[in-house]
């Protein structure tokens, strides 16, 4: 007789420090179901906000990654010469080393970095190469010309990410203009294309929102969240909070920690915001922030899929979009995307901040919409679309089936 063994999947990271593409990941390793799904993770670093939601069994860590592998900070600080060189012989060979160890039917790896690194690790690989999925959570063109010190270096490192992901068996995006994007900015053929919303733990999020933070103030505020880097455009924000008067009654608040914390708190000292703008720094629970928000506000100049403005949505705050490339449309949906407001306009997210503040009718029917509209990013959903492309990807091979040894009186 025979039998299906579970598919063998590998997810592969830099670590676990960070926002979307890391939550995604752990939510793959909790929910995908086990009878069907055999899930490892293999990591360059053991580092991370999220290492505790990991069974340590079903890791694995590249040998010294503290010292060779450490890619915290701004995206600027990664392209240096000795740290490239270095990378580029290490983690192709401590990711290879996973692959030939585990030996899965599927390597799903995140972020682009990562995907470079393992489009090298696969290199020569014939006997045992697994299907590779390459998932892209943000926008690479943004990405890799914040990280290029010139014009010269960004279109190498643009060729790089084109070469990687073209040898890649899929291409999976979290945004549907970020598919198209990569289609077109990129080169890469439409048919390998995929894309799934990253999971959204609707439940979970609104349990965890009942907690009180300790440190949420007596006042109403304004939120924010995400790394404290140009991405995110924080500085705007701080400016168009300045400028929208709201701070005779609201505080603002930003969570998250990153390279530009002290250039932000100069900011916050010149715009004369020192008693009511605050940098809490990462919070592992922000859903109680969330629930309490007026408002919730991403700035930011790009994304791929804001997963913290879904969660926010799921907490029930109201909220307010930048019209950043890529994910902002699929977050409000069709019927939506007047609300968004330019980039870098600090006037016009001033004006949509009070405007929202003021109007407790709007702000509602803002919560209402975000509330409906989350719920197609249910994280039970979206897993099932990643455990429906895993078996689309691997299809009915042998390698899947194992002999068994009939028992007597079963032939």
């Amino acid at each position: 007789m025979t039998t299906v063994r579970p598919i063998r999947v590998l997810l592969l990271l830099s670590s676990l420090n960070g926002g979307g593409a890391e939550r995604v990941a752990v939510q793959l390793m909790d929910r995908l179901d086990s009878s069907r799904f055999e899930v490892r993770m293999g990591l360059l670093r053991a580092a991370g906000h999220y290492m505790d939601r990991v069974d340590p069994a079903k890791l694995l860590i590249a040998g010294n990654g503290e010292r060779h592998f450490n890619y915290d900070g701004a995206n600027g600080d990664q392209i240096k010469p000795l740290k490239v060189i270095s990378s580029a012989f290490r983690a192709p060979a401590a990711f290879r080393r996973m692959i030939r160890e585990e030996q899965p039917d599927i390597v799903l790896s995140f972020l682009r970095g990562t995907n470079m690194f393992v489009w090298a690790s696969m290199w020569g690989m014939r006997k045992g190469r697994p299907v590779w999925i390459a998932r892209e959570g943000n926008n690479v063109l943004a990405v890799a010309r914040e990280e290029s010190p010139n014009a010269l270096v960004a279109a190498a490192n643009i060729c790089l990410s084109r070469g990687a992901y073209c040898r890649a068996d899929a291409v999976l995006t979290n945004s549907t203009d970020m598919a198209a994007g990569l289609v077109h900015d990129l080169g890469i053929d439409p048919a390998r294309t995929r894309m799934i919303h990253n999971p959204i733990d609707i439940e979970g999020i609104r349990e965890a929102s009942r907690t009180t933070p300790e440190r949420i103030g007596k006042r109403p505020f304004v939120l924010s969240a995400g790394r404290l880097e140009f991405q995110k455009a924080h500085g705007v924000l701080l400016k168009a909070f300045a400028r929208s008067g709201l701070a005779a009654s609201h505080d603002l608040v930003i969570l998250g920690h990153g390279s530009r914390q002290e250039e932000l708190e100069g900011l916050i000292a010149e715009l004369g915001l020192g008693n009511v703008a605050r940098l809490v720094g990462f919070a592992k629970n922000p859903f109680g922030w969330m629930a309490r928000a007026d408002l919730f506000v991403l700035p930011s100049r790009w994304e791929g899929f804001p997963t913290v403005a879904a969660e926010a949505m799921a907490a029930g705050a109201p909220v307010l979009l930048t019209d950043f490339r890529f994910g902002a449309h699929d977050i409000l949906g069709a019927h939506r995307q007047h609300e968004l407001v330019p980039m870098d306009d600090i006037d016009a997210l001033a004006a949509r901040m009070k405007q929202l503040i003021a109007d407790p009718e709007l702000a509602a029917a803002n919560r209402a919409a975000g509330t409906a509209r989350v719920a197609s990013f249910d994280a039970e959903r979206m897993t099932a679309l990643y455990a429906a492309l895993f078996e689309e990807m691997l299809g009915p091979k042998p390698v899947r089936r194992e002999t068994l040894i009939a028992e007597p009186g079963l032939s």
